[in-house]
C-alpha cells in the first residue's frame, strides 16, 4: 500500500496528551489506527520512534508515515456562483456559503460542495483524514446560506475542532419561522434525535441529545416571525426541529 509522509507541529491544544490520544484529535485517524502505527514504528521525532505514552509538547515537530488514502470517487471540483470569500489567511478561509451547496460530497448528494468549490478557486486546504471532508470542522445544511470556516492546516483543524467541541464558539441565525413567537424572547432546552418511526426526520425525543436554542424576535410580519437564533448545541437540524 502506498504510504505518505506527514510533519506535524504539535498545536497547543494537545499539548500534554499522550500521543495517541493527541493524534486521534489532529489527523483524524481512530485511537486503533494510531496506535497501530506507533508500534510499527511509523511515529517519530527528532529520529526516534515513539510509544503511545509518550506525551507530546506545543511545538514538537512529529513524523509520521501514514497509509495514502484511496479516494473511491473523485470530489468534483464545481465553482458555486454566489459563493463569496470573507477572510482567507494561511490557516483558514471563512466563506459565506449559499443555499443549494452541501459542506462535503455525502452518499446520494450529486450538487456542488464547500470542499469542492475550494478547490476549484485554487484554495490548498491540506489537512489529514478523508479528503472529501478536508478542512471541514463544522457544517451547514444544504438549504441554510452562512458563513463557514475552514481550517487549512492540521493545526487549525485541530484548534477549531477543540473551539467548537467546547462551545467557545458562537453560532447565530436568522430565520422565519411561521407565525407569531408568543413569548418574544427565550431558551429551548429539549432533547433531539431521530424521529422513532421515521429515520431520516428529526424530533424533540426524551432520551435525546441536549438541546440548547436561545432565540429572540426580530420583527414581525403577516403570519411570520422574523427571529435570532443563538445555539448553544449543534445538533442536527435544531432550528428546524
Amino acid at each position: 500500500m502506498a504510504r505518505i509522509s506527514r510533519t506535524l507541529s504539535v498545536p497547543e491544544g494537545v499539548a500534554g496528551e499522550r500521543i495517541d490520544s493527541a493524534l486521534t484529535r489532529v489527523l483524524g485517524l481512530s485511537r486503533t489506527a494510531v496506535v497501530r502505527l506507533l508500534e510499527d514504528g511509523d511515529i517519530t521525532t527528532s529520529g526516534k520512534a515513539m510509544s503511545k505514552s509518550d506525551k507530546v509538547a506545543a511545538g514538537q515537530i512529529i513524523e509520521v508515515l501514514m497509509p495514502q488514502e484511496k479516494n473511491s470517487e473523485p470530489i468534483p471540483l464545481t465553482p458555486i456562483p454566489g459563493l463569496s470569500i470573507i477572510y482567507n489567511d494561511d490557516s483558514i478561509v471563512v466563506i459565506d456559503k449559499p443555499v443549494g451547496c452541501a459542506a462535503h460530497p455525502s452518499p446520494g448528494w450529486e450538487g456542488p460542495t464547500v470542499v469542492g468549490a475550494l478547490s476549484a478557486a485554487g484554495y490548498t486546504v491540506s489537512t489529514s483524514g478523508p479528503a472529501e471532508r478536508a478542512g471541514i470542522v463544522h457544517r451547514l445544511d444544504v438549504g441554510t446560506s452562512g458563513l463557514m470556516v475552514v481550517a487549512k492546516t492540521d493545526q487549525a483543524f485541530t484548534f477549531l475542532k477543540d473551539a467548537f467541541k467546547s462551545r467557545t464558539v458562537t453560532k447565530i441565525y436568522h430565520a422565519l419561522i411561521q407565525g407569531h413567537m408568543d413569548p418574544t424572547t427565550g431558551t429551548i432546552d429539549a432533547p433531539i434525535d431521530r424521529h422513532p418511526k421515521e429515520d431520516h426526520r428529526f424530533a424533540v425525543v426524551a432520551n435525546g441529545k441536549e438541546s440548547i436554542t436561545h432565540y429572540e424576535v426580530i420583527e414581525f410580519y403577516r403570519g411570520v416571525s422574523l427571529v435570532k437564533v443563538e445555539l448553544e448545541t449543534g445538533r442536527t437540524h435544531q432550528i428546524r426541529v
